[in-house]
């Protein structure tokens, strides 16, 4: 019994990830968010509780460019953070 898929049919239609796998930042416009996360959550021995700031502004800025759907920040764990200050990289734009 053959379990192969047959994905010449006409019933395949492709679909959106389901959400939590984004597309890749080809143009790396949040390459510099990642790379704060990045070095936040090394200099906390990868405790992410930690860099908590730096996430939510990192997914902020994929949301902005359209690299992930759009969702308030309280759905995505930052309720405790959405009457924060403004992004670091909103304060080095004046």
């Amino acid at each position: 019994m053959s379990t192969a898929m047959n994905f010449g049919s006409k019933s395949f239609t492709p679909r959106a990830p389901d959400k939590g796998a984004f597309p890749l930042d080809h143009f790396g416009e949040c390459k510099s968010f990642k790379e704060k996360f990045m070095t936040c959550l090394r200099e906390n021995a990868f405790d992410n509780s930690k860099c908590r700031l730096q996430s939510r502004d990192y997914l902020e800025c994929r949301m902005e460019h359209q690299l992930m759907a759009k969702e308030p920040l309280e759905k995505l764990g930052f309720k405790d953070l959405t009457d924060s200050p403004p992004r670091q990289a909103d304060k080095d734009q004046h």
